[in-house]
């Protein structure tokens, strides 16, 4: 008789909040989601070549950057490997409400819950500070992640001109009321 395989236990998910120390893990899982994420759409010799310094620059510089008390930055582990994270940003003067500024998981964790986990957080802590809604900047383009966002009732709400590795691109502005209510500001 053949030996029968179990199948693998999945450890649950956790959230810890990322410390200064954590801006090359961060760097490295965000350098990793967009050299999977943006092949074809942003230019190869950039995510090949110079996303991976250009994102620890950004993360070292962010995380030690004044107004620490504006966001919060969360790190997803699974079984203790650090597999995602988030980063959201209360914006003073923005008419759209708390900026969910990043939402990554590793390309191989991705479907397991990590990125729902990642954006209650996000939600929790924008209710926390006394928000009512959330907005995030997806890539024209990045059809799962403008999937995914829908799926979770994020409302797309208009377009800008933007920049990325060297490349004009089109950046796609969706929200999310809190309440449930549908978005207030959607033409703005």
């Amino acid at each position: 008789m053949p030996d029968s395989v179990s199948p693998p236990v999945v450890s649950s998910l956790v959230l810890r909040p990322a410390t200064d120390a954590d801006a090359d893990l961060i760097a490295a899982i965000h350098s990793a989601s967009w050299q999977a994420t943006y092949r074809g759409l942003l230019p190869d010799a950039f995510l090949d070549s110079e996303v991976a310094h250009e994102r620890a620059s950004y993360w070292r510089a962010r995380l030690s950057a004044p107004g620490a008390e504006r966001r919060i930055v969360l790190i997803a582990e699974r079984a203790g490997e650090p597999i995602g994270f988030v980063c959201v940003e209360r914006q003073p003067d923005s008419p759209w409400g708390v900026l969910l500024d990043n939402l990554h998981a590793l390309p191989a964790h991705q479907g397991i819950g990590a990125g729902k986990l990642l954006m209650r957080a996000a939600q929790d802590w924008a209710r926390e500070h006394g928000e009512a809604q959330l907005y995030l900047y997806v890539l024209e383009g990045n059809t799962p992640a403008i999937a995914f966002y829908e799926r979770q009732g994020w409302q797309f709400s208009g377009a800008e001109p933007d920049q990325m590795g060297g490349t004009d691109i089109t950046a796609l502005r969706y929200v999310y009321r809190l309440d449930g209510e549908t978005p207030d500001r959607q033409n703005n």
